[in-house]
């Protein structure tokens, strides 16, 4: 039977949703938030190596700025919008590139500035139609962990690399293999984008070259630009052998014209800039149905909200299990003790079935020589274990994020 991750949610405690709220608003456990803010802070430790800073916006935001974006004559139907008391139209923000754009308005810039990197995760909202929902996968309720770069044409191509190198790593991470293609505007259809084919034919160059530079051979996907802009689109198989479009790097040559945004440069003169997109995983939901159904569940020990199940024999090594638990918490390690009146088969079973990495079972052997008896998911009994030794390598595996 295929893993359908709205059933393994259920299982591991992860998400829930409720017809009170509503369909395709996802509710998220302490369990499931966990694993939302260690993928956040992994993505947010990857880009602040490269000189991000964070930033925060409102959810919602006077029609007028996607007037000026583009996106109302695009989407407006797409939009879930509120009549104020005084007669303004307001939105629920489907995106966040516009409001970053004014963050960059706020004041004048100098080349020796740029680029200014704002990174931001924060929710969006679509009218998605009912039939359309599935379960993480498409909702009405969905986090971006977003990124816009603002910089001069001149350092476009080193800050697609940087976005690529971070994409690269975090992927890296789950075992996911990636390819690459270049989804380009359909000249065709020029109705369907903004601006100009000199603007369009300047940024496609820009993404061919990059590519090439980095020695890729990458299939072109005409019509699959954004409305604004061409992108590099990450592609990957899951362990089903379904393709994936994940991460997404986009060249927007549009929305700074839109917007007048400039920088002043040597000679004194306002020079229009360009704004990078970049969202690592793009929607935070979507991503963890492709990493369930992908991992089956079995999250990468980092990344598990219970690290380490102590399982004691009986009642009379509840307090060592208890000493175990502060041993592990101390090194910041997740661990929880199960001790439900059941047979010591029946728990190994329950801590099996959560698909926690580790099991640690404690009795007489245990508490006299001061070890952990270790069964690992998926790997069987590795004996009876020192509790530093076992410390040490589980330390080991979740600071190198072992996959």
């Amino acid at each position: 039977m295929k893993p359908d991750h709205k059933k393994i949610g259920q299982e591991l405690d992860l998400f829930t949703f409720s017809d009170l709220v509503g369909a395709g608003l996802p509710l998220w456990t302490p369990k499931g938030t966990l694993i939302r803010n260690l993928l956040d802070n992994f993505v947010w430790e990857l880009r602040q190596k490269h000189g991000y800073e964070q930033v925060d916006i409102p959810h919602l935001t006077k029609k007028d700025l996607y007037e000026t974006s583009g996106h109302w004559d695009k989407f407006k139907d797409e939009l879930f919008k509120i009549n104020t008391r005084e007669n303004h139209v307001f939105v629920l923000k489907p995106m966040n590139c516009p409001h970053h754009t004014q963050i960059y308005a706020r004041h004048p810039w100098s080349y020796r500035d740029l680029p200014q990197r704002y990174a931001n995760t924060t929710k969006c909202y679509r009218d998605e139609q009912t039939g359309e929902l599935n379960g993480l996968s498409r909702t009405r309720s969905f986090t971006q962990d977003d990124a816009h770069v603002f910089c001069r044409k001149s350092q476009i191509k080193e800050e697609f690399v940087k976005v690529w190198d971070v994409v690269d790593q975090f992927y890296k991470a789950f075992g996911f293999d990636l390819k690459i293609r270049l989804s380009f505007h359909d000249p065709r259809n020029k109705e369907k984008y903004l601006g100009t084919s000199e603007m369009w034919q300047f940024a496609e160059n820009e993404l061919r070259e990059i590519a090439e530079e980095r020695g890729i051979e990458a299939p072109k996907a005409p019509g699959e630009a954004a409305f604004y802009g061409p992108k590099i689109d990450f592609v990957t198989k899951d362990s089903l052998e379904r393709d994936w479009q994940v991460a997404t790097i986009q060249l927007d040559i549009n929305m700074p014209e839109r917007f007048d945004l400039t920088c002043v440069n040597e000679k004194g003169e306002n020079e229009r800039i360009v704004m990078i997109h970049c969202a690592i995983m793009g929607s935070i939901e979507r991503f963890m149905a492709i990493m369930l159904e992908h991992l089956e569940g079995a999250l990468p020990v980092w990344l598990s909200p219970i690290q380490v199940a102590i399982l004691p024999i009986s009642e009379k090594f509840l307090n060592y299990a208890a000493k175990t638990r502060v041993q592990f918490t101390d090194k910041n390690i997740r661990a929880e003790i199960h001790d439900e009146n059941e047979t010591i088969g029946k728990k190994v079973r329950e801590a099996e079935t959560q698909k926690i990495p580790y099991i640690a079972v404690v009795g007489e052997a245990e508490e006299k020589n001061q070890t952990v008896s270790i069964r690992k998911r998926g790997g069987g009994n590795l004996g009876e274990i020192k509790m530093e030794n076992f410390i040490s390598q589980l330390e080991k595996e979740i600071k190198n994020k072992t996959a």
